[in-house]
C-alpha cells in the first residue's frame, strides 16, 4: 500500500499551521492598508453592516495576490528556522537526510498554491475586483447623513447650505436656522431664516422634509429670456410665514452601481477575454494609422504636396511629381512671397502661413494623443495579462529564498524571521513597483516591468539554496572579515602561547634542520624575484605563497618549545607569504637559526666543562 513518508508528514504538520497563521496576519495588515485609503468615503454614510462586510470581503481576495508570496515568504522562514534552531535540522541531515528531500513536500505543496493562485488570478480575482470597484463607487456616490453641526454652515445636501444656532439632541429641533437654496441656480437663489425647524425624509428616501416655523423666505424671480439689460429691474419676493412645509431633492438610500461597466475594463477580465481585447485595440490603432497616413500622404501641406503632385516613394527610389521629376526645393518659389505687392500683404501672407501650420501642428498633435490614449489602455491590458502569472513564479521564488535562509540563520519565531520578511518583501515591492509604473508610461516593454522583481529575486533564492545545500556559513562574520583581510594584506597576528602541556618535545637538531630548508626556500623565492623587473615583483604572489606551507608546518614544531624567545619569534611569521612580507619572514628565520645555534653552543661549552 502506498502511504506518505513520516518525514513528509512531520514537515506538512510543521508548516500548514504556520502557514495559515502568517497568511490571516498578512492579509489582515493589507486590508488595513485598504481601510485607512477608503476610510473617507465609508465615515458618515450610514451604511449598513452587510454593505461593509461585503466590501471588505471582495477587497479582501483582491489583496490576496500582495499578501500570499508574503505569507510564504514569513512561513519557510519560521518553520525551517524553528527546526534549525531546534536542533531537528541537523539531526535529518546527520541521518542523510539532504535538505532537498526535507523540502521535498513543501515543493510539492508550493507547486500546488502556485497552481491554485494562476486559477484564482485567472477565475475569480476579476469577480472580485470588479464587485469591489462596484461597491466601492456607489459607496462613493451615496449621499452622507444629515448630521448638522452647531454654528457652522454644513454643505453636505447638494444645492443648499445651512446654518443652525442650536439644536435639542432628544426632540430633534433646530434653532436659530439660515438657509441658502441655489437649486434655481445663483441668480434665482432662495434665503430663508426661521427661528426654529425640523428636517425629516420621505418614507422612500428621495426627498428631504423640511418644516419650518416663524420666518421669513426671500427669493429672486429673474427670468432668463430677460437678458442682462433688465439686471437692475430683477423681480423680488418676500414671504413672512408662521408655518411651513418645503421638499428638497435628496436621495438617501445606498445604490448600487450597475457591474457590467467594470466588468468590461481590464481589471474584470480573463486570459482569454485580455488577448480578445488587446488584438481588438491593436487592430484599432493600426487601422487609425492607416488613416492617419493616408490623410498625411494625400493632404497638401501649406499647399504644397497632395495626389496631383506628390507620389509615394518606391522601395530605393526617390520622390516623384505626378510628372516622374524629383520634387526640389526649387520648384518652391519662397521668395514670391516677399515679392508681395506691399510689405503689408507679405505680412499676411506669413501670418497666414503660421496660423495654418499652428492649426496643423495642434491637429498633429491631437492625433498622437488619440494615439497614446489607445497604445497606454493596450499597456493596461497587457499588464493584467502578464500579472496573471507573476503570484504564482512569486510563491515558488519566495519558498526557495524564505526556506534555505530559514535553514541558514536558525531562528525561529516572529523576531528574526518577521524582520528578514518584511525587508525582503519591501525590496521586492520597490522593485514590482517600479517596473510596473515602467511598464505602464511604456518606458520599458511590459513583460520586462512586470517580470522585474521575480527576476531580481530569482539570483537571490538560487544564491540561498546553493549556499544552504553546502551548509554554507552565509551570515557568518567571522568568514567576511578573514575575506576581507585576505583581499586587503592585512591578516591578524600570531598569537601563540607557551604550553603548559607539551606532547612533543622540540629537538634542536631537527628545528636547525627544518629552519635550514626553510631559510634555503626563501632564498630560492628571493632569487625569482630579484631577477625579474622592479615592477613585475608585485605581481610574484603565487611564487612567494609557495613557501606558505613550509612555513605553518615549521611553526607547528617550534610551537611546542619550552623556551620564550622561540614563541616570540614565532609571533612574527604571518599565516600567509606575501612579496611585501618576505624581508620580516627572513629576518624572522635568520634569528631562529642563530638563536638555536647559541643555544647549542652554550650546551656544547657547558657539557665541556661541568665545574
Amino acid at each position: 500500500m502506498l502511504g506518505i513518508k513520516r518525514l513528509y508528514t512531520f514537515m506538512l504538520q510543521r508548516f500548514l499551521p504556520v502557514f495559515t497563521m502568517t497568511f490571516f496576519i498578512s492579509l489582515f495588515v493589507v486590508l488595513m492598508q485598504f481601510l485607512w485609503r477608503t476610510i473617507d468615503d465609508l465615515v458618515g454614510k450610514g451604511l449598513g453592516i452587510d454593505v461593509l462586510g461585503e466590501l471588505f470581503f471582495y477587497a479582501a481576495l483582491t489583496m490576496v495576490p500582495t499578501a500570499l508570496p508574503l505569507a510564504v515568504l514569513l512561513a519557510s522562514l519560521m518553520t525551517f528556522g524553528n527546526l534549525g534552531e531546534k536542533f531537528e535540522l541537523t539531526a535529518m541531515k546527520a541521518s542523510g537526510i539532504s535538505l532537498f528531500k526535507i523540502m521535498r513536500p513543501l515543493i510539492v505543496l508550493m507547486v500546488c498554491i502556485s497552481i491554485g493562485a494562476f486559477f484564482f488570478q485567472n477565475n475569480l480575482l476579476p469577480v472580485a475586483q470588479s464587485r469591489m470597484y462596484t461597491l466601492l463607487f456607489s459607496v462613493r456616490q451615496k449621499s452622507p447623513e444629515v448630521e448638522i453641526p452647531e454654528r457652522s454652515f454644513y454643505d453636505q445636501i447638494p444645492n443648499m447650505n445651512l446654518y443652525i444656532e442650536s439644536k435639542n439632541p432628544d426632540t430633534g429641533m433646530l434653532y436659530g436656522m439660515i438657509i441658502y437654496d441655489v437649486s434655481n441656480g445663483l441668480d434665482n437663489s432662495r434665503v430663508i431664516l426661521a427661528d426654529s425647524g425640523k428636517f425629516n425624509f420621505t418614507e422612500d428616501k428621495t426627498r428631504l422634509f423640511l418644516h419650518l416655523y416663524n420666518g421669513e423666505m426671500f427669493e429672486n424671480l429673474r427670468d432668463n429670456s430677460m437678458g442682462n439689460a433688465s439686471a437692475r429691474y430683477m423681480p423680488f419676493r418676500r414671504e413672512e410665514f408662521s408655518d411651513k412645509q418645503i421638499y428638497f431633492a435628496f436621495d438617501a438610500n445606498f445604490n448600487r452601481m450597475d457591474e457590467g461597466g467594470i466588468r468590461s475594463q481590464y481589471v474584470g477580465q480573463n486570459i482569454m477575454q485580455l488577448r480578445a481585447s488587446i488584438d481588438s485595440i491593436g487592430a484599432q490603432v493600426d487601422s487609425i494609422g492607416d488613416v492617419y497616413a493616408a490623410s498625411l500622404k494625400s493632404t497638401p501641406v501649406m499647399g504644397i504636396g497632395g495626389p496631383r503632385n506628390y507620389q509615394p516613394v518606391p522601395a530605393g527610389g526617390a520622390r516623384r511629381t505626378s510628372a516622374g521629376r524629383k520634387l526640389r526645393a526649387e520648384d518652391i518659389d519662397l521668395d514670391s512671397v516677399f515679392a508681395a505687392p506691399t510689405p503689408s500683404m507679405a505680412k499676411t501672407y506669413l501670418t497666414q502661413a503660421l496660423t495654418m501650420a499652428k492649426r496643423q501642428r495642434q491637429e498633429y498633435e491631437f492625433r498622437s494623443l488619440a494615439l497614446s490614449d489607445q497604445a497606454k489602455l493596450m499597456r493596461r491590458h497587457d499588464i493584467e495579462l502578464q500579472r496573471k502569472f507573476t503570484l504564482s513564479f512569486a510563491c515558488l521564488i519566495f519558498f526557495f529564498i524564505g526556506a534555505p535562509l530559514g535553514a541558514i540563520i536558525k531562528k525561529g519565531g516572529l523576531g528574526t524571521p518577521l524582520v528578514v520578511s518584511v525587508l525582503l518583501f519591501i525590496f521586492y515591492f520597490i522593485i514590482d513597483n517600479a517596473g510596473y509604473k515602467m511598464a505602464r508610461d511604456g518606458k520599458i516593454e511590459v513583460w520586462q516591468g512586470i517580470w522585474l522583481s521575480s527576476m531580481a529575486l530569482l539570483p537571490l533564492g538560487a544564491f540561498f539554496t546553493y549556499k544552504a545545500v553546502g551548509d554554507s556559513a552565509v551570515f557568518n562574520a567571522d568568514a567576511y572579515k578573514a575575506l576581507w583581510r585576505r583581499i586587503t594584506g592585512r591578516e591578524l597576528p600570531r598569537t601563540l602561547e607557551m604550553k603548559e602541556l607539551i606532547m612533543t618535545e622540540v629537538e634542536p637538531a631537527e628545528a636547525l634542520r627544518m629552519l635550514q630548508a626553510e631559510a634555503d626556500a626563501e632564498h630560492r623565492v628571493r632569487a625569482v624575484l630579484d631577477s625579474r623587473p622592479r615592477w613585475r615583483r608585485r605581481f610574484a604572489g603565487a611564487t612567494v605563497a609557495s613557501i606558505t606551507p613550509g612555513l605553518n608546518n615549521l611553526v607547528d614544531y617550534l610551537s611546542n618549545s619550552r623556551d620564550a624567545a622561540v614563541i616570540n619569534l614565532l609571533n612574527r611569521y604571518p599565516f600567509r607569504a606575501t612579496p611585501k612580507r618576505l624581508a620580516a619572514i627572513e629576518e624572522t628565520t635568520r634569528t631562529l637559526i642563530n638563536h638555536y645555534n647559541a643555544s647549542e653552543n652554550a650546551t656544547e661549552n657547558a657539557t665541556e666543562n661541568p665545574a
